[in-house]
């Protein structure tokens, strides 16, 4: 075999050996990724989200007088809570299947254009309510939460991990159970209404702070700011009033025995209602109210920044007049004519009549108020 059969042997070999080695490196990384495992709930089978890896997107608990313990979806208790955080599909799938709930209610609330309402069917009550977050440092929203309650369990859905649901953790699990549905119910809507109020003071604070730095700037920044507190205030409002259409809805299933199966009011959950549709009509209330006075604001400064370039395009004006007066005496005496004050001393002398006229022509601007 000559030098030139050789090579393209060698290349071969070197070729092969790298797709092994390859194929190889693959092999042994993929045995060492979790897999789901497949089980069969209800006689569907899916993958479990037990299946050797751990998801966040899914959580099930259960209360126990003082603690909340936590449980799996092959070991679904009645009273357990679900709550999906921005779930997959295969996690929709899976918790339908074991709670026995139509899949399209639980994407319902994973439409972030999705108004609040109240859904009733025989087996399960859906509400979808309004809940406010902070996504930056000046710019608040709102987005859907779906609450499904079933004879054995209550379901919360939501696109993301908010305020609300992150307070009922096994730290105080003392006050709240799950297997009191409606009163779970209540306190999640409770909590949501008081976190409008808190959201909705952080904004007035944060209106009060911009309108000190408007008073000393001329700067748009500050305006677009409070343009964004404006759209959140009205995000707010138009939320709370359809989540007090929702909460009104609720106050009438408390005489409905048709339903005690799903949902069940006794007389504190009753007074514990009545708390949230106060709450939610004082949010309301102080949004109407800051609105108001946040448009108000805008529009004076608005004003005043429009005043303060307005005076500073005056005095600019003022002083380019007065620049003005010396070049043209001095333009004119420096024409290669016979003119007045041509001596030793009449630089002098023109030094002397522009200074004068120029003061002259400064105190009439003054007294007309440019300066």
């Amino acid at each position: 075999m000559t030098l030139i059969d050789k090579e393209p042997a060698k290349e071969i070999f070197f070729s092969w050996f790298f797709i092994a080695s390859s194929q190889l490196l693959i092999w042994e990384f993929y045995n060492k990724i979790p897999k789901f495992a497949n089980h069969n709930v209800n006689g569907v089978t899916m993958p479990s989200i037990l299946g050797g890896y751990i998801n966040f997107m899914l959580k099930i608990y259960k209360s126990n007088d003082t603690h909340l313990n936590g449980l799996s979806l092959l070991s679904l208790e009645k009273g357990a809570w679900l709550s999906l955080i921005n779930p997959t599909e295969e996690e929709l799938e899976a918790v339908a299947a074991s709670a026995n709930v139509p899949h399209d209610l639980l994407k319902a609330a994973l439409d972030d254009k999705e108004r609040p309402r109240l859904e009733i069917e025989e087996n399960h009550i859906l509400i979808i309510t309004n809940i406010p977050f902070m996504y930056s440092q000046n710019s608040y929203d709102t987005l859907p939460l779906g609450i499904i309650l079933t004879s054995n369990y209550i379901i919360t859905v939501c696109l993301r991990n908010n305020e609300i649901l992150s307070d009922f953790t096994p730290e105080n699990a003392r006050l709240f159970s799950t297997y009191k549905k409606t009163r779970f119910l209540l306190q999640i809507l409770y909590k949501s209404a008081t976190l409008y109020l808190k959201f909705v003071i952080e904004i007035n604070n944060m209106t009060e702070k911009i309108e000190k730095d408007l008073l000393r700037s001329m700067r748009n920044e500050e305006i677009y700011q409070l343009l964004e507190l404006e759209k959140s205030l009205t995000f707010f409002g138009a939320s709370l009033k359809s989540n007090g259409m929702v909460l009104t809805k609720l106050l009438r299933l408390r005489n409905n025995n048709r339903l005690n199966h799903l949902i069940k009011m006794y007389e504190d959950d009753e007074e514990l209602l009545e708390d949230v549709i106060i709450e939610n009509k004082q949010a309301m209330e102080m949004v109407e109210m800051y609105s108001h006075i946040l448009t108000g604001m805008m529009s004076t400064f608005t004003s005043i920044i429009s005043n303060n370039i307005n005076q500073i395009m005056k005095l600019f004006t003022a002083v380019s007049i007065i620049l003005t007066i010396p070049t043209m005496i001095s333009g004119i005496f420096g024409m290669n004519l016979e003119l007045p004050f041509q001596s030793e001393y009449g630089f002098w002398y023109i030094l002397i009549l522009c200074i004068a006229v120029s003061g002259m022509v400064t105190l009439g601007l003054w007294r007309r108020g440019l300066f």
